[in-house]
Formats: structure tokens, sequence, C-alpha cells
């Protein structure tokens, strides 16, 4: 009975430490840092991120064109998780159209959403990019015949991304709080593939279709999605938006 015991104990150990999530330190909101990352990762500077400074049609031609993608970083409020839960059981009775070209992937690390945000945002878009040899490459090429759910082991599993992010993470202008501290912001993607427009976020059970769009509407078409976010959360002002663009 005590070896018994003994064992019970061991496996009930094993489980849970094989059931720990790992934790990466969260990201910035900032281009700069962001460009560094990208690039470290094998990117060629023809496209950039770049701040959006406002979703009014007076400020959306200030971002640079053409723009092929949007990271929106929004706050996860009880609001947000309501909405969420609602959409994925709407959308599981409704049904919706979903592109097979569209490179999607789960979420199992802590805080690296922003990390998987970028990932949704450029290789979505690699016809458009000039990818050298590093991640990046290997990762998109790789992933083209995995399932999403692949897609986020590998990216769990892989040191490069792990330490390009970690070093990341502490070049931003603010100090990235403690591995542990719950985060209570969130990114994902907005991308157009194969004329609908695409929300990306690793944490949802697919991607949501946010109906047809073109590549000279994007941009407006994706605010309007942003909009949204913030129309769900007015009291809410800690919102930020990167667009993916030709390098100026």
């Amino acid at each position: 009975l005590g070896c018994a015991s003994f064992l019970c104990r061991i496996i009930v150990w094993c489980s849970r430490m094989a059931e720990k999530k790992i934790r990466w330190l969260p990201l910035e909101a900032n281009p700069d840092v962001i460009n560094k990352y990208i690039c470290n990762l094998g990117m060629q500077p023809t496209y950039l991120f770049y701040d959006v400074f406002g979703m009014d049609p007076d400020l959306l031609p200030l971002v640079p064109q053409p723009c092929i993608a949007l990271v929106l970083l929004f706050p996860c409020s009880d609001k947000h998780y309501t909405f969420k839960n609602e959409e994925e059981e709407r959308l599981k009775k409704e049904g919706q159209t979903v592109s097979q070209n569209l490179f999607y992937m789960k979420q199992y690390v802590g805080n690296a959403c922003g990390t998987i945000g970028i990932l949704h945002a450029l290789s979505n878009n690699t016809e458009s990019l000039t990818l050298g040899d590093g991640f990046l490459k290997r990762f998109f090429e790789k992933g083209q015949t995995m399932t999403p759910e692949e897609r986020g082991r590998y990216l769990e599993e892989d040191e490069d991304i792990s330490d390009a992010h970690q070093t990341s993470a502490q070049e931003g202008d603010t100090s990235p709080p403690p591995i542990d501290e719950k985060v209570n912001h969130h990114f994902l993607a907005l991308v157009q593939k194969d004329g609908h427009l695409y929300e990306l976020d690793g944490t949802k059970a697919f991607p949501i279709n946010h109906g047809p769009t073109t590549p000279d509407n994007f941009l407006k078409d994706a605010a309007r999605v942003c909009q949204e976010f913030m129309k769900r959360d007015p009291e809410e002002i800690h919102f930020n938006i990167m667009a993916l663009s030709a390098a100026q």
C-alpha cells in the first residue's frame, strides 16, 4: 500500500508538471521593438509595423500604404469574454466561410499573443514580404502542412522564437511585469485573405470572418472591426493598433 501510494503521488506530480503552462514575458505594442524583432527573425524591411493614431476618417489616411494587416491590442474585460463566448456559440450554430489558404495557429504559451498576432499578420501576407533565412521562413514553410494546433505546439517548443521573444519583451519603453503576473491585455491580427476580412486570435476556437473586403478597402474595413471592440468596452481607453505597411 505504501509503494502504491507513493507511486500515485509521483504520477499526480508528473501530471501537474506536464499541465503547467509555459509563460513568456508580454510584448510591448511598440513598432520600433516589433520591427527589430521581426528583422532578427529573417524579415527584410520592405514592410514594417507603424502606429495607427486613430480610427477617424481624417487619421486613417496617415497610415502608410499599402497596409496589409492590423495588429490590435485590447483590454480583456468581462465584457470581452462574454461577447467571445456568445460569438463562438453563434458561429458554431450558423457556420461561416473560412478560406483554406488562411494560416491560423492556436496559442498554448502564456503571454505569447503578441508574437502570435505578428506571425498571423506576416504568414498571411508572405506574397508581399521578403524573407531571408531565419525562423520566419522556416516556420512558414513547415507550417503550411500543419494544423492550427500543431503550429501552436511548434511555437511552444522552438527555442529560437522563445529566446527572440524574451529579448524583445525587455526592449520596450517600459519594463515588463513579472512573468507570472496576470496580464489583462491581448493581441490579435486582422488580415485579408481570398476576399474576406479575418480576425485571428489563437485563444479563440477558430478564425472569425468579418465579411468581404478588398486590398483597397482593407484598412477601412479592419478599422471598423477595431471600433467594434472599442464600442463594446466604452469605459476602456487602453487600446493600441499597429499597421503592417510598406516601408516608408
